[in-house]
């Protein structure tokens, strides 16, 4: 099949994997195959064991080509972490020739001068996204090219990266066998899909909840105005119920999304839950209103953490019309939504993809996979100027030759 396109989601502590092709006839991606892998070689989005990370990303893609029956080589990869960092800036440009109609040219060299800022060595510029534009002064230009008038400027959303974390990111991605198209913030993919056109003018914030980290967008006035990563997420949740009930991780997990409760108005009733010890063997039986006293103060905490992060940003006010689109795995969890709603006061939504956008099976139009459905939404929709392209990186890619004769000879014996 021509075209097929893999989203690759590093995230924090699992590997997310889509793939997709164009619907013939259609604007939408058909969903062809997916697979989410865990993964101990990866912390809050970083990779801290890269052979443990490349052998996840290998099991990762090559389940998702089974079930899709297409092979991939290229990968658009979605990043997080707290190595992520982002601010706004401004840039301006005079046109001096005598005809005065902006054009393409113009555009991109007015961005340019927006991204002309001094960066340490260790850090690069990701993403540079044009908020608006302004002519002569006017502002609230939002396609400056075939208008007239002599000086341009911008105002940019720029994400910048650790070099040394995404030359890693990448580098695991290639001992996987693989190579990066696009390195992309899995925040932005996703808020591209997510946010609806309303809720970008009005003003809303984007929280996509993660394992062990949350990623926050601000959308205000068409544009994203802010993002922030914290160094926080679900598994903190995990981890207290696994010492609160001294049980594995593995269980304390099981036990929180099968049973586990954010808000005390959905507790019906007071069943008794039965697990294992941390020995695996060890029968053991709590109550679900003991387990909610475990998770509520966890939950009650990252919350707060938003909202004074959101208060800090200078941005609070902004969101308020739009309110928040809650996303990623973490946002499954009964009672998630409510708790959000009562300790930012704002409304909250799940966010889900648009129907329109994807056909196929729907198991894989889940939060938890927001990113990765981001990706493929974005590798055909947007470009954002500035980006840290994967031609720069040396890539040790199988060659597809070599994957499908791998595939046969593992097939035959």
């Amino acid at each position: 099949m021509d075209k097929v396109i893999a989203g690759l989601d590093l995230g924090s502590g699992r590997v997310n994997c889509l793939i997709a092709a164009p619907e013939p006839g259609s604007s939408r991606l058909r969903l062809l195959g997916g697979s989410s892998v865990p993964c101990r070689g990866l912390k809050g989005g970083v990779v801290i064991n890269i052979l443990e990370t490349a052998r996840a990303v290998t099991q990762a893609v090559e389940e998702a080509e089974a079930s899709a029956k297409q092979m991939v080589s290229g990968l658009y990869l979605g990043i997080r972490g707290n190595h992520l960092q982002s601010f706004n800036n401004r840039g301006a440009f005079n046109i001096a020739r005598t005809d005065k109609e902006i054009t393409a040219e113009d555009v991109n060299a007015v961005v340019g001068n927006a991204k002309a800022i001094p960066l340490s060595s260790d850090r690069e510029i990701l993403h540079v996204i044009p908020q608006g534009f302004s002519l002569d002064r006017q502002k609230g230009v939002p396609h400056p090219v075939g208008m007239e008038g002599s000086l341009l400027e911008v105002e940019v959303h720029i994400v910048t990266a650790s070099t040394a974390h995404l030359n890693n990111l990448v580098k695991t991605v290639a001992q996987a066998g693989f190579s990066v198209i696009e390195p992309v913030y899995g925040l932005l993919a996703a808020g591209e899909m997510l946010v609806t056109t309303e809720e970008r003018e009005l003003g809303s914030l984007l929280v996509d909840f993660g394992g062990q980290s949350i990623s926050l967008g601000v959308y205000s006035e068409g544009s994203v105005r802010y993002s922030k990563e914290l160094a926080i997420g679900s598994d903190f949740i995990t981890r207290d119920l696994a010492v609160g009930l001294r049980t594995s991780i593995s269980t304390a997990e099981k036990i929180k999304m099968d049973h586990g409760i954010a808000h005390p108005s959905l507790l019906n009733g007071d069943e008794e839950i039965d697990f294992h010890g941390v020995d695996g063997r060890t029968p053991n039986r709590i109550k679900t209103s003991t387990m909610m006293g475990i998770i509520l103060p966890r939950v009650e905490e990252i919350f707060s953490l938003i909202a004074e992060e959101l208060q800090n940003s200078s941005y609070a006010d902004v969101v308020v019309p739009g309110g928040v689109i809650l996303t990623g795995g973490g946002s499954l969890m009964r009672g998630t939504k409510e708790a959000a709603e009562q300790i930012l006061g704002m409304p909250v939504r799940v966010g889900m993809p648009h129907p329109d956008l994807f056909v196929g099976d729907e198991q894989w139009l889940t939060p938890s996979f927001s990113t990765a459905l981001g990706l493929l939404h974005f590798s055909r929709q947007f470009r954002w100027g500035g980006g840290a392209g994967a031609s720069r990186f040396v890539t040790r890619k199988k060659p597809m030759w070599l994957r499908r004769l791998s595939s046969v000879f593992e097939e035959l014996f």
